[in-house]
């Protein structure tokens, strides 16, 4: 496992992310390091580093501030990996984005044109709107002000031994 643990300014769990993430924040003095890896380096050109296992951020964040990023995850976070058209609810492999009015229409990929929706229902709307296809939308797009928190599950045999002690319930679901 590549990952780095993050840990909040007061010492709780924040996420996991790549080493190359924790690496950068390192070098530009947002993290500090607080346990190397007992069996992972990274490899120089003339010599190894010792690999960050867990690191935590200097600054307090305000949440209020944060910017939510556009991206797959987070639009299948806004619709709970919920099909937008059937409602049933998909593993994120089995979901795809739909253009609420399809890009030959002039429709743009944006928060509030982008919905999650099953391979099935996606197919059945092809390349018209809702109301042309004979579909209802369960909510109309929008870009959230929040998004609920996503839950990194894993078996507490898979959590590094540098993590344990800063682990929790909060993490480990």
């Amino acid at each position: 496992m590549n990952a780095v643990l993050f840990l909040d300014v007061d010492w709780q769990p924040m996420r996991v992310d790549a080493w190359t993430r924790a690496i950068t924040d390192l070098f530009l003095g947002k993290v500090e390091v607080i346990a190397y890896s007992r069996d992972r380096t990274i490899k120089g050109v003339d010599r190894e580093y010792p690999m960050p296992a867990v690191v935590r951020v200097l600054r307090r964040f305000r949440r209020d501030r944060a910017v939510i990023k556009f991206s797959r995850i987070n639009i299948y976070t806004r619709a709970r990996f919920t099909c937008q058209y059937c409602g049933e609810r998909f593993l994120a492999e089995d979901l795809t984005f739909d253009h609420v009015v399809p890009r030959s229409a002039g429709g743009r990929t944006s928060w509030d044109n982008i919905v999650t929706a099953c391979v099935p229902c996606n197919s059945s709307k092809a390349n018209r709107t809702p109301r042309a296809a004979g579909m209802t939308l369960l909510r109309r797009p929008a870009k959230p002000r929040f998004l609920p928190v996503v839950t990194v599950r894993l078996d507490g045999r898979d959590v590094p031994a540098e993590w344990r002690p800063y682990w929790s319930a909060t993490l480990d679901g």
